[in-house]
């Protein structure tokens, strides 16, 4: 049996809905911070340093994601093979 249940909000009413706080203002001024810092030159405020943590991860992320699609496909290659501790289980 399948249930589909389909909610037509806007986002703005999911996150009243969830109960989640309005956190649109707080990221205004922060991102305005930002702004005002970068176009002064401050030291560390340049894009490639403050997207330099959030680009590392994103590397790595594609990395596992590549490794786990390999493993899929070589899996499926050579017949699907089970692992053995699974044969195992139904014997």
């Amino acid at each position: 049996m399948k249930v589909n249940i389909e909610i037509d909000v806007t986002p703005e009413e999911f996150r009243k809905l969830m109960g989640w706080p309005d956190v649109r203002g707080f990221q205004d001024e922060l991102l305005e911070h930002l702004r005002k810092q970068m176009q002064a030159g401050a030291e560390g405020y340049d894009p490639l340093s403050l997207m330099k943590p959030y680009l590392s991860q994103a590397a790595g992320t594609m990395d596992a994601f590549q490794t786990m699609m390999g493993g899929l496909m070589q899996n499926y290659a050579q017949g699907g093979e089970q692992d053995p501790d699974q044969s195992d289980e139904k014997s």
